[in-house]
């Protein structure tokens, strides 16, 4: 054993997060936590790190346990340089070094029971530094490194410089040359590029501690965990599943099946005793009056009768009384999440030409004399490695950065809706229904029915501030207001980050619906698979267009 969660809660002022989850993870554990955006999933992991402590139960962990944690948003990095992150993230390591070597000095010149001593130190020492990977240090730094995407980033280069998703991939390198015990990872692939993301599957299969990790992202959650855990949204409390995702998936979908079908039998049931019982006066026969001389005989089977008819009353009465004091709760609806991305239909036969753009960051050249034209109804998936330049091409194209060199022009009356990366809904203490309706027209009535009748968010949501949403939430409310403005061209950067797992196939199928043009930046490889259309690949600075399937045989 090496972490136990028993009974733990959570609470933010009235707002209950979590209810008395446990949980143990034990050395080869590989666990995935699923649940609705703001369900609490990262609460818990900050609970099981010792970041927050739980208002109720308590977390333990084995002696000598180290713990290595990965925020959702990018890690604040210790040291000016990646080097010294690096240093960093194996100080221990060196110091285990230094220490075994102290003792190999202090043993040269020690003998008898002193020496046994200095042996068994030496021993525990050397065994938690070649547990760790101190022997391979240097080579796993090369294959981390290589294996998140980083080898061609100078270790000179200053923290202060890197982009939020080269921080977060840094701090998961940093985290990973730990090998510490536990590795409790809150959406680690994020921003990570398909490569990237199969090397940490693999890491992850054969990492020699404990992982727990939240994912949204399906493939990942197959591949590399073999428990889920899901924290439900109505009840706030953890439910384990055997297997990867699939399984979980359909475990719940018979689980659902099975809790409405028990319902609605038993709903079936009480109507039936209450309809026995509201007839059962009038269904007596013997209130008929008896012939003269059959008086006797119709008392006697008559008070067999009521006897009868008392003994089943008060059975069904019994049996009312039991369901009524314990009923089967209805299963809860599923969020009905209904977008619709669609403004005013675009009549021209261009709806975007970019000529010869070209784009420098400092010294280096992202990209160079880009020319191409977007139709409508085009599906284009922008696809290339980290640092590639995908992210900078859309902001072009949105007018939010300026090209170096080169043009961008719309077509009359086009309306772009734009999906950042990472949520950029300032975290302010304002209401959440204030946000949404920012530059958007009509009554407050009016857009609170719009915001409702997305299914993104329940009429409680709509009371909260913007400080109490989880970045899964805020991603939400973009979508709301994504859906709120109709556009009718979509600008898509990794738009199934942060989306929780129980609407991502109904976003998914919104996207796949709009009648205009969307181009998609994603590394999500079941996205992809759906997202079907015109692959264009960024590569060294220039633009490769591919057919979907000329694709996969190129990046088989």
């Amino acid at each position: 054993m090496l972490l136990i969660a028993r009974q733990v809660s959570k609470s933010y002022g009235a707002r209950s997060v979590l209810r008395a989850c446990s949980l143990v993870l034990n050395r080869g554990d590989r666990v995935g936590i699923v649940g609705a955006n703001g369900v609490g999933k990262s609460t818990l992991l900050k609970l099981l790190a010792g970041v927050e402590a739980p208002d109720e139960g308590v977390v333990t962990y084995a002696p000598s346990l180290e713990l290595g944690y990965l925020p959702q948003s990018a890690p604040n990095l210790a040291g000016s340089a990646i080097a010294d992150v690096l240093r960093e993230s194996v100080g221990a390591l060196r110091q285990l070094e230094a220490r075994m070597r102290a003792l190999g000095a202090e043993m040269a010149m020690t003998a008898g029971s002193a020496l046994d001593a200095l042996l068994e130190d030496y021993g525990q020492v050397a065994t938690r530094f070649q547990d760790h990977g101190g022997y391979e240090v240097e080579h796993r730094m090369a294959a981390v490194l290589a294996g998140l995407g980083l080898a061609a980033l100078p270790r000179e280069r200053a923290v202060a410089t890197l982009s939020g998703g080269e921080r977060a991939r840094v701090g998961l390198a940093a985290l990973l040359l730990r090998a510490p015990d536990v590795l409790l990872l809150d959406e680690p692939t994020n921003h990570l590029d398909a490569a990237s993301m199969a090397w940490l599957e693999g890491y992850v299969a054969a990492y020699a501690g404990a992982v727990a990790v939240v994912s949204h992202d399906r493939q990942f959650l197959n591949r590399g965990v073999t428990r889920i855990l899901e924290v439900d949204d109505h009840t706030r409390t953890l439910t384990s599943y055997t297997g990867d995702y699939d399984a979980y998936a359909q475990a719940k979908r018979a689980a659902r099946a099975q809790a409405e079908e028990a319902y609605a039998r038993q709903q079936e049931e009480l109507r039936e005793v209450r309809r026995r019982l509201r007839e059962v006066a009038r269904a007596v026969g013997h209130n008929r009056p008896p012939r003269d001389h059959d008086k006797t005989q119709h008392h006697f089977f008559g008070e067999r009768v009521a006897e009868t008819v008392s003994r089943n009353v008060r059975a069904a009465e019994e049996r009312l009384r039991r369901i009524e004091a314990d009923p089967l709760p209805r299963p809860p609806k599923p969020l009905a999440f209904q977008p619709r991305f669609q403004g005013e239909a675009l009549r021209a036969k261009r709806i975007l030409r970019a000529e010869h753009l070209s784009k420098r960051h400092g010294e280096r050249t992202l990209f160079h004399d880009l020319s191409f034209i977007v139709e409508p109804g085009a599906r284009i998936l922008l696809t290339g490695p980290n640092g590639a330049g995908k992210t900078t091409l859309l902001r072009l194209l949105l007018g939010i950065e300026a090209a170096d060199e080169g043009t961008v022009r719309l077509a009359p009356g086009a309306h772009i809706g734009y999906l950042p990366q990472d949520p950029v809904v300032p975290v302010v203490d304002c209401g959440l229904l204030d946000v949404y309706r920012e530059d958007l027209a009509g009554y407050e009535a009016s857009l609170v029915a719009s915001l409702l009748a997305n299914g993104l968010f329940s009429r409680e949501d709509t009371t909260k501030r913007i400080s109490q949403l989880s970045l899964g939430q805020r991603r939400k409310l973009e979508i709301a207001r994504l859906a709120a403005t109709g556009p009718n061209i979509l600008l898509l950067d990794e738009p199934t980050n942060y989306i929780s797992l129980d609407i991502l196939e109904t976003f998914e199928a919104a996207v796949l619906a709009f009648p205009g043009p969307v181009i998609a930046v994603s590394h999500d490889r079941w996205f992809i698979q759906r997202f079907g259309g015109e692959v264009w690949h960024l590569a060294n600075g220039a633009l490769i267009r591919y057919a979907p399937s000329a694709f996969a045989d190129a990046s088989s």
